[in-house]
């Protein structure tokens, strides 16, 4: 069973990750649903990610309230975790960032779809929410539940969604999962736009994406998600 301490421990690390792999700056989160109480979800204070540490960690229901009287200053957009994982039983692990080369396919025409094996896990559409669209000229944040729920309706049944302006949002069955996708949507992103300066792109398949988000699902201890966590966990240092 999984402790609520590893839990911690995997948050610390998938800060310090997003923040070498240079998905997150002084912004963005990472967050797990409680592995005791389904209802809750764990993520730290508001601090950037680099600087997280064991004791920056704070519990929250569904609706952005912090449990146990903790009156530290959560993130604002701890609305968009906990939307997800109101909406999806699945989640269990969210990460918000705004890596760089993500934001052009949330302002254009052209969708972001996988270009490499190793992006497959991004799924086969990859929305884009925008703000304006239900609630008008905002500062572009998500800050409220019905903001929150508006957001996870967009992504739906998906592994990602961008937010036109801002950032985007992955998923994933579990931490490292989660962190995999923030990390190469960044990277599908950057070959995404190098591949288009050069011509028409041939993007991976349907049948491609199902065939390695099935080989990812079924990695064995040291492979997937956890060859590359070791990696990345490894570069922190």
């Amino acid at each position: 069973m999984t402790q609520i301490s590893d839990i911690i421990d995997d948050l610390v690390v998938a800060s310090h990750i997003l923040a070498s792999e240079g998905v997150c700056d002084a912004f963005g989160h990472v967050s797990a649903r409680h592995p005791d109480n389904p209802s809750h979800f764990v993520m730290a204070r508001a601090r950037a990610p680099e600087l997280v540490e064991h004791d920056d960690m704070m519990v929250f229901t569904h609706d952005g309230a912090p449990v146990g009287g903790d009156d530290r200053k959560p993130f604002l957009e701890r609305f968009i975790h906990g939307s997800l994982y109101a909406a999806r039983p699945d989640v269990q692990s969210v990460v918000h960032s705004h890596s760089r080369s993500v934001i052009p396919f949330s302002v254009t025409p052209g969708s972001m779809r996988p270009i490499v094996h190793s992006c497959g896990v991004l799924g086969k559409d990859i929305p884009v929410w925008d703000a304006q669209d239900s609630f008008g000229d905002t500062n572009l944040l998500i800050s409220s539940q019905e903001m929150g729920h508006d957001f996870a309706g967009v992504v739906a049944e998906g592994r990602c969604a961008l937010m036109r302006g801002h950032g985007s949002t992955v998923i994933g069955s579990s931490i490292r999962e989660a962190v995999y996708s923030a990390v190469y949507l960044e990277v599908n992103a950057q070959l995404q736009i190098t591949a288009q300066s050069l011509g028409p792109v041939k993007f991976l398949t349907d049948g491609e994406i199902d065939l390695i988000q099935s080989r990812l699902a079924d990695g064995k201890p040291g492979e997937g998600y956890d060859r590359a966590w070791e990696y990345w966990a490894r570069r922190t240092d």
